[in-house]
């Protein structure tokens, strides 16, 4: 097969057997020649071929398993600019000037992507503030800078100490940083949306299909498929999330696992101020969201296994940690689990995606959203992606490059 075959997921997201929006899809039964072929139909697959579709390229879109089937529908779905990589210390891997770059990019996309799926009329979606909590990261004294940098960027933060924190939102840490301006979406009819309108604009969707061998040339791609045809395509996108295509570099980033738990719906109907996104700067870090039905998803416990059998059977164990934890932070809540879940989960050293050409693999293009922005990354990539098959280069495309580039 042309890519690593993975578990991707286990259990039983949230986000499952809801209505979402329609999309025209077929099998694929002859030889096809397109302009762009995208392998993967999650919400990266999806948000690239809505900007190439939406430009006039002719798409077809291609996954083994289903539409938004994969590591999508095992999304949290926390769409946030501030990345997983804090500010002061993307600084330091990166310099000030492509780290600043990189958070105002990633505040860019939310916006972007907010505007596009709120033009495509998705449910579901919601603008959030976002609470950033002290932690084994970040303490007091690091947030403060952390306040400061953010400031100097030009990002819009506030700082709260112990008593304020308490005083508006009940939660006993030394401190933590408010932001401004990010987004929660239900990440399974978002992908569907945004694929719909992909075959709006021309896109073919081929699903499910198992793709065997792609043999990248000079001139082209071709794509041989598990029942015998072939697809034929000027330039061929990977959006394959944590299954990595065989040929490309490994180095620099790795696969872990991720847990997710969702509460019975609460009786009240606010449950704290704004309903901000809470998250932690700790290692693993706990991350909560509320859905628009009222229930509270909370995720995190992120580790470093990449086995899937050994991923798995530590969900029971993984959902009483992650039950225990939100009650502890928030006590007012009926912490009582509806649904629970588990991922693949990848990482870089940098926090930051992998968006470009493959080394070795000519006319052949990857993006990589790791990390917990990966909806946000999904954005940046459209935009990448385009620019460089259009021979207009994104001003940030080197900021996605394969570190080793």
């Amino acid at each position: 097969m042309a890519t690593k075959s993975k578990d991707l997921r286990s259990g039983r997201p949230v986000w499952q057997g809801r209505h979402a929006p329609h999309v025209i899809q077929a099998r694929l039964t002859q030889y096809i020649k397109t302009d762009v072929r995208i392998m993967g139909a999650g919400i990266t697959g999806a948000t690239i071929a809505d900007v190439l579709a939406s430009e006039g390229i002719k798409v077809a879109l291609v996954d083994r398993r289903g539409l938004a089937h994969g590591s999508t529908i095992a999304s949290t779905a926390l769409v946030q600019y501030e990345l997983d990589t804090p500010l002061i210390e993307l600084t330091r891997k990166i310099g000030r000037k492509d780290a600043v770059r990189a958070w105002r990019r990633s505040r860019l996309a939310v916006e972007m992507l907010a505007a596009r799926l709120q033009e495509l009329r998705v449910a579901d979606i919601a603008r959030r503030n976002s609470l950033y909590l002290a932690g084994n990261i970040l303490g007091r004294k690091k947030l403060e800078r952390e306040h400061e940098a953010r400031r100097a960027a030009g990002l819009a933060s506030r700082f709260l100490n112990r008593k304020a924190l308490r005083d508006k939102f009940r939660i006993e840490r030394s401190a933590a940083l408010l932001g401004f301006g990010n987004l929660v979406i239900d990440p399974r009819k978002s992908a569907l949306a945004l694929l719909a309108a992909a075959t709006t604009n021309g896109a073919r969707v081929y699903a499910p299909t198992e793709i065997m061998k792609v043999s990248p040339g000079r001139t082209g791609v071709t794509v041989a498929v598990a029942n015998g045809c072939v697809i034929q395509c000027d330039k061929l996108v990977f959006a394959t999330g944590y299954e990595l295509p065989h040929g490309v570099p490994r180095r620099h980033h790795k696969i872990a696992a991720t847990w997710a738990i969702a509460t019975v719906i609460q009786k009240r109907r606010t449950l704290w101020p704004g309903e901000c996104c809470i998250w932690e700067a700790s290692d693993p870090y706990l991350y909560i969201r509320t859905t628009t039905e009222g229930r509270v998803i909370c995720g995190g416990e992120d580790a470093d296994i990449s086995d899937d059998e050994k991923r798995n059977a530590l969900l029971a164990a993984k959902t009483r940690i992650l039950q225990r934890k939100l009650g502890r932070l928030l006590p007012d809540l009926n912490t009582a689990v509806d649904y629970s879940w588990t991922g693949a989960f990848g990482q870089t050293t940098t926090g930051l995606p992998i968006i470009g050409e493959v080394p070795g693999m000519p006319n052949c293009w990857i993006a990589l959203g790791y990390g917990g922005n990966g909806t946000t990354y999904a954005a940046i990539a459209g935009d990448v992606i385009f620019g460089g098959i259009a021979g207009r280069p994104d001003a940030d495309a080197d900021l996605y490059g394969f570190p080793d580039t």
